[in-house]
């Protein structure tokens, strides 16, 4: 059974594509539970499905027009944060019209078959060649971005002390968001844009349960991720079950083992 699954084209590639964006989604996770910025994961992911439905309504790749529009909702949240609106705010404003917009869109199709459902809830169907090289670019960005790690935790825990240390956050969080604007748009396929921000939130509120530093948090952040990730995707091809729903749910179990576990610690110590 296993060795005809891995003789699937498609599913080979769902393999490779969930591998590389469950280690984005366990990195750039831990950054998102430190600056309880899941509300950002949620707005960006909507943003997303408003550029897809605006290229399913003009025929075109949707990964060609969700890119530029998805760092464009990131740039847009940045800025308007500088001008004084709240980080929830300004993802309101962008949830909000993203969706309007997506709703728009696909209202002007006369019919748009399984694309607007893929999106929306996930599907290994729809990964593509370029959805790998896509990933791939984006894995050796992450690499080059692993000096920034430090900057980007101590930001996290007190931005206007990083500030005073001389530390450039207002171009580092903009990197930060941008990169995980790519994160989202690579995920959409894979989870939906519904699930994207618990696959996002899970393993790391997991690793954080069991972990007493940030780099800790960071690595089993990421363990958990491709472990859960993996586990769901061959659960969903042996069962039958959607991808995206499997994935999220293991990751829901690996977070509850981790609960239970530190509360056990807890009542030993």
């Amino acid at each position: 059974m296993l060795a005809d699954l891995l003789s699937l084209d498609f599913f080979v590639r769902s393999l490779i594509l969930t591998g590389m964006v469950a280690f984005f989604a366990g990195y750039y996770g831990v950054f998102v539970v430190q600056r309880q910025m899941s509300f950002l994961g949620s707005g960006l992911a909507h943003a997303a499905f408003g550029s897809v439905a605006l290229a399913i309504l003009l025929d075109t790749e949707p990964l060609y027009v969700a890119v530029p529009f998805t760092l464009l909702g990131a740039g847009l949240i940045h800025w308007l944060g500088k001008k004084g609106l709240s980080a929830d705010s300004s993802t309101g404003i962008l949830f909000s019209v993203s969706m309007a917009l997506g709703i728009l869109f696909l209202s002007m199709r006369n019919s748009f078959g399984q694309d607007a459902f893929a999106y929306l809830f996930g599907s290994v169907l729809y990964v593509e060649t370029m959805d790998l090289w896509i990933a791939g670019a984006l894995f050796l960005v992450t690499v080059a971005s692993f000096p920034f790690w430090g900057h980007w935790a101590y930001a996290g825990l007190d931005a206007e002390l990083a500030k005073s240390d001389g530390q450039k956050v207002d171009l580092m969080e903009w990197l930060l968001v941008s990169l995980l604007a790519l994160v989202i748009v690579l995920s959409i396929k894979l989870i939906g844009a519904v699930l994207i921000t618990s696959f996002l939130v899970l393993p790391a509120s997991a690793a954080r349960m069991v972990s007493r530093s940030f780099a800790r948090m960071t690595l089993l952040s990421i363990a958990f991720s491709v472990l859960g990730a993996f586990a769901g995707l061959f659960i969903s091809a042996f069962v039958g079950t959607p991808a995206s729903a499997a994935i999220v749910l293991v990751h829901c179990g690996i977070l509850a083992l981790c609960l239970f576990f530190q509360a056990t610690f807890s009542r030993n110590v």
